[in-house]
């Protein structure tokens, strides 16, 4: 696992991880990578009839160990029948309080992964806000980790990740959300 007070140093090296990643993605991924959020804000929207940020909300709540596929799947589902079902009683009666009008950022944790997750579909040009996953985490420490532990449970290490995303963001001149969305296309479909 990372350390959570990590030096400028490390910092540094993630930071140029990510860049790198960038740098390595083909001209498709990055425009596939770039459309992402904004083509998630779009499902969002048609599922929840129009209202994007409840699409998101449940879209996020239910995101947790769940392909996008999947995910997809599960909040179309929920809002055809009324009530999410398929995860976890927690992630379910979140989805079941954001169809009912709660605020997503009440419901979500948004200090972390999910409510970042949600926050880039809501608005997929928000300018600080970066999901987190493993795939961001092993992008950055230039090591895939497979089924060990990456600790971004810890609120510290996912907003240091989440800073180098952002510092990477400003240095290519995109948004941190594009910037996490490309990398993780190129990541996945590495050879």
């Amino acid at each position: 696992m990372i350390p959570v007070k990590s030096t400028e140093k490390q910092r540094a090296a993630y930071t140029q991880a990510i860049m790198d990643k960038w740098n390595s993605a083909t001209a498709d991924q990055k425009r596939r990578g770039r459309e992402w959020y904004a083509t998630a804000h779009q499902f969002a929207a048609e599922i929840a009839e129009g209202n994007a940020t409840k699409g998101a909300g449940v879209l996020a709540a239910l995101s947790a160990n769940k392909s996008w596929s999947e995910n997809c799947r599960l909040a179309r589902k929920a809002f055809i029948e009324g009530t999410a079902s398929g995860h976890v009683r927690d992630a379910i009666t979140k989805a079941n309080r954001i169809m009912a009008g709660t605020d997503p950022r009440e419901v979500l944790p948004m200090h972390m992964k999910t409510g970042y997750f949600y926050l880039c579909i809501a608005d997929p040009e928000a300018p600080e806000a970066v999901v987190i996953d493993r795939h961001a985490h092993d992008i950055a420490v230039r090591e895939i980790y497979g089924q060990r532990d990456r600790g971004l449970g810890s609120v510290g290490r996912y907003n240091l990740l989440a800073d180098c995303y952002r510092e990477a963001a400003q240095r290519i001149g995109e948004v941190p959300s594009k910037v996490q969305a490309v990398t993780w296309v190129a990541h996945i479909e590495r050879k």
